[in-house]
């Protein structure tokens, strides 16, 4: 097993482990992933992945930079965006392992702080947070209000 930065013959790969992250975001992941690889993404700075060997993935780590997280008085911090393990590796600590990867890398570029959300129903994302030194700031529901007028 090796941890490290997601390279673009992983595109495949990790678009599968998005799209099983975030099911419900539409088929988006490729064009965005390579955005991130072009330079050009909004939404990812640096990326690590779980190679098991051969080059099959078995899980993926996104960051970016954030200048707020709840919680947080930093005038910017490193944010877990996205963190996924496939269920057929989960308790093998390869979660933990990115988590670490990615703590390594803010703190070689001075970063404080590393923040993460989950979803408030997610316990298993949130006991794990806990146990990886996580600090639980806030619980929030989110709302939005479509201001385009009605058909």
């Amino acid at each position: 097993m090796v941890i490290r930065a997601a390279h673009r013959h992983d595109l495949p790969a990790w678009s599968v482990m998005r799209t099983a992250l975030w099911p419900n975001t539409g088929d988006g992941h490729l064009a965005e992933l390579r955005a991130y690889f072009a330079g050009a993404s909004t939404d990812i700075v640096e990326a690590f992945v779980v190679e098991i060997g051969q080059g099959r993935l078995a899980g993926v780590l996104e960051m970016n930079i954030r200048n707020f997280a709840e919680g947080s008085r930093s005038p910017q911090r490193l944010y877990v965006e996205g963190w996924f393990i496939c269920e057929a590796y989960r308790g093998m600590g390869l979660g933990k392992a990115l988590i670490a990867r990615a703590k390594q890398w803010a703190i070689e570029r001075g970063y404080h702080e590393l923040a993460s959300d989950t979803e408030v129903d997610n316990t298993h994302s949130i006991a794990l947070h806990k146990a990886l030194g996580f600090r639980e700031t806030e619980r929030i529901v989110c709302f939005l209000k479509n201001l385009a007028p009605s058909s």
